[in-house]
């Protein structure tokens, strides 16, 4: 059986929206990314990092898609009020990706995943981190890097 994983990943730390309306990432915010990027480099097997339209999430991406040699593209389903079932059905089509968005989001995806229940709440997110789920018959967390590990 093949196995599957998908790393879902919370934005890095963003400007507040009273500082700079469009909230792009802080210098902390690209530091911490940088670093778990890094670090995950060594662990992920994505070609394709996917993002929402928030710049944030967009420059994410784009440190990932750097380290891990993979294309970021924008994609449908990953804003934060999104339904997280177009997102699973963009994961379940059994490509390793990254998938780069904001809570609630991604915490709603990540209970679905799990548990088939998105308000489930199984998964405590952390500005830059990855969570990596892995499916062999059924979904499971495999392992979370945060910043503070990397």
């Amino acid at each position: 059986m093949i196995t599957v994983e998908i790393y879902l990943v919370q934005h890095g730390e963003a400007k507040k929206e009273e500082e700079d309306p469009e909230r792009p990432l802080t210098n902390k915010g690209k530091e911490e990314v940088g670093h778990v990027a890094m670090r995950a480099a060594k662990l992920i097997k994505a070609t394709s990092v996917k993002h929402s339209p928030k710049l944030r999430a967009k420059q994410t991406a784009d440190i990932f898609a750097g380290h891990l040699h993979a294309s970021s593209v924008e994609a449908e389903g990953l804003k934060p009020l999104d339904d997280p079932e177009i997102a699973r059905k963009m994961v379940e089509e059994g490509e390793n990706l990254m998938l780069v968005g904001h809570l609630p989001h991604m915490n709603k995806l990540a209970s679905l995943l799990l548990t088939g229940n998105a308000d489930a709440d199984v998964v405590a997110f952390r500005m830059g981190a990855i969570v990596c789920l892995e499916k062999e018959e059924k979904w499971r967390v495999k392992w979370i890097l945060t910043p503070e590990l990397s």
